[in-house]
Formats: structure tokens, sequence, C-alpha cells
């Protein structure tokens, strides 16, 4: 039998994770033996488990310290982390060792390093004496690459020990939740980031547009709640075609009848911009007098519109390279305090994947799915809200927003 004697420390048994880790050994055909356990005795105070494994296998062990790792478990022997200098660009050493997207830290010169630029699915590069999460295709040669499972921490986020402020942050996907409490629990924590100097990142798609949503986001973005907004050609086209000829889809947003011909609508709406110079030109001239593209120009909060294969036209300042939109994303991504999604599978699921875990983050979708999704990619701190997104942003302007009717 191999052995390995790794130990853990935060709340244990109130975020699920002891049992998490009993679990991950027997499943790779091992066995534990506790050795320490010291539950905390107030609210504050973390647990500590200390635990020796055996696997009947060097590479059953390999595996289960692999997935440990990821549940905030550290050998007890831990040395420095070993580390490999890349050879080629965009080619790690096979045995790179893939973040997660919590907090990590790395053993390196005898000392804990706190990974910068958390993300999941990235490289850990050591560099002038920091270490940074870096993506596979922006590694070079003679980076300093960390490998193998050794002198590497990672930190869970714990259960929300404020419950009663924010009960509805507890992962679980409801369609039964009321729309009222949903609304003003996010209220709240949009009031919370901007007391504390937060960003709030709304990530949004074009059933925002669809279903009545432009008016409470655009007073949401009037009145200083969003920081930036991330979505795709589609969102702004919609936004730009119901602001010029009050159609999105080509239907009348006022009545919900489809508008004669009202299918070249959203070609004519892109042709404006176009002539207009780009979406910026066009709020300038008068061209483009509402609307969220609208009034994230004259709040000056930056957006950025990430193109896919189907996208028409697309508009002029949409971003049709992926590398340079997931990176634009990124720059907003990282750092905000929340992130509000609403009604895009796609686009919520692609910001998710570059947020640190400990983001709040909120999606709004009529879809359960989309929630789901999420989550299941590794944003495991998303809460689902289960709701008609315009809907829920019509009650969230009128809880932040003064004198919206």
């Amino acid at each position: 039998m191999f052995q390995e004697t790794v130990e853990a420390q935060g709340h244990l048994i109130d975020s699920h994770i002891m049992e998490r880790i009993f679990d991950t050994v027997v499943e790779y055909q091992g066995r534990f033996e506790v050795e320490v356990f010291q539950i905390g005795r107030t609210n504050s105070e973390p647990s500590h488990l200390r635990l020796r494994i055996e696997t009947p296998s060097a590479d059953l062990m390999d595996k289960v310290l692999g997935q440990l790792i990821g549940l905030g478990c550290t050998p007890v022997d831990s040395r420095d982390v070993e580390i490999r200098i890349v050879e080629r660009d965009c080619c790690a050493p096979e045995d790179f060792y893939s973040t997660t997207n919590q907090r990590t830290e790395i053993r390196f010169g005898g000392a804990w390093l706190t990974v910068g630029k958390q993300r999941m699915d990235a490289c850990i590069v050591i560099e002038n004496g920091a270490a940074w999460c870096r993506k596979l295709r922006d590694i070079k040669a003679g980076d300093a690459v960390v490998v193998g499972m050794r002198g590497i921490r990672v930190i869970p986020e714990s259960k929300e020990r404020d419950r009663h402020g924010f009960a509805f942050m507890s992962n679980e996907i409801s369609s039964e939740r009321q729309v009222d409490t949903a609304v003003s629990q996010t209220a709240n924590l949009i009031q919370q980031m901007r007391a504390e100097g937060k960003t709030v990142v709304v990530v949004a798609g074009p059933v925002v547009v669809h279903t009545g949503g432009v008016k409470p986001l655009g007073a949401l973005i009037r009145a200083g709640f969003v920081d930036a907004l991330l979505c795709g050609n589609a969102l702004a086209v919609h936004d730009i075609e119901a602001a010029l000829l009050g159609t999105s889809l080509g239907v009348r947003m006022q009545d919900g009848r489809l508008e004669e011909h009202g299918h070249r609508n959203h070609m004519r709406a892109i042709n404006a911009i176009y002539h207009a110079g780009g979406i910026r030109g066009a709020v300038e001239s008068g061209r483009l007098p509402s609307g969220i593209m609208y009034e994230c120009v004259k709040a000056n909060v930056p957006f950025v519109l990430a193109g896919s294969l189907r996208d028409d036209g697309p508009l002029p300042d949409t971003i049709t390279d992926m590398n340079k939109a997931q990176d634009a994303y990124n720059e907003h991504a990282h750092g905000a305090g929340l992130v509000l999604c609403l009604s895009s599978m796609l686009h919520s699921i692609a910001t998710g994947n570059m947020l640190p875990g400990w983001v709040k983050t909120v999606c709004v979708d009529i879809n359960p799915a989309v929630a789901t999704k999420l989550s299941d990619r590794g944003t495991g701190q998303a809460v689902g809200v289960v709701t008609d997104v315009g809907l829920f942003l019509d009650h969230l302007a009128k809880k932040l927003v003064s004198g919206y009717e």
C-alpha cells in the first residue's frame, strides 16, 4: 500500500468538504484514517483535519492527491513546488498543474506564495518571485511552470456564515423561489459591493431586449449600478433595432405584433451604426437616442461585444477575434465583486470560467438548465434565479433606482 498524510483547515463541516474528502479517497479504492480532527467551536473558528491515506498503487495515489488538493488538502511533508522550463510557445510540460478557480498558494523558496489572477484551467507560472495563472495559449518559451502536485495548497470557499443576510446565496436553483426575495437580496449584494468599492459586472443576452428589460437595465446603468457590460453582438443589435425602429427580431415592442418586412430591421440597425462610424458615433451624433448601448456610452460604462459564427453584420464594435474577445472579457471580470448573468448561456458560462471562486455570481434565466450548466461547468458559487429576466430587472430597478417607475 502507498501512504500519504494530508491536512485540511476551514469550515469543513458547514461546507460539506469533509464528506467529499472521505468520498474521494474511497472512490479511488483508497482507505483513510483520521489522525486528528479538531472542530471549530465558534462560528468564526475553522476546523482542522489530519488524514492518513492508503492506496494500492502510486498511480491511484496521484489521482487521489489531485482531487484532494482541489478540496483544500495539503500533503504534510509538503516540499517546494516542482517547476519546469517551457521549451516552446503554447506547449506546457505534460504534467503541468491545471488550476481550479479557488484561492491557491504554492510553496516556493520555503515560503507560501498566493497565486495571482486566479482562474480555472490555467497553468501557474513563477515570474520574478511571484506566481500567476496563465492560459495555455499565453505560455512562452522560457516560462517556469509548476508541475506535479507537491507544494500546492488550495483554499476552497466556505459556505456563507451570514445566512440571514444572504440566505439565498446557498447554491440551490429553484423556480419556486419568490422573485421579490431574490431581487431584494440581489439589490443588497449590489449595495454591499458599492460600499466595499467593488465592481458589478453584467453579462447579458438578447433576451433582455425581447422581454422588455431595456428600460430597467438602462436605468441601472444610468444610476451607476453597472461597471461593465459583457455581451455578444446580438444584444447590441436588437437593442439598437428597438431604439431606432421599435422592433426586436422584427416584433413590435409596443404590441408584440410582427412588423411588415420586420425581418430586415436588425440589418437596417447594423447599417445605421456603420454609417455613424460605430456605437459611440451614433450616440454622439444623435442617431442613437436611447437603449442599453446608449446608456453605456452616456455613462462611460465599458462594454465588450464578443462575436460568434452566427452573427449578422456584425456591428463595427464587435470583437471577432475570439482570443481578443476573451481577453477583453477577462479584463473586466477579474476584480469584480458581483457578476450578474442575464439570460445568456454562452456568455454566462464563458465568463464563469474566468472568475475566481470567491466572486459572487447570480444567474437569472427562465430556463433552470442554464444555471445548472453554469454551476456544473465549475462556477459552483453561482446562484440561480429562475424567472423572466425582464421582470427581474424591472423589480431590481425599482429597488435600487430612485424615482424609477
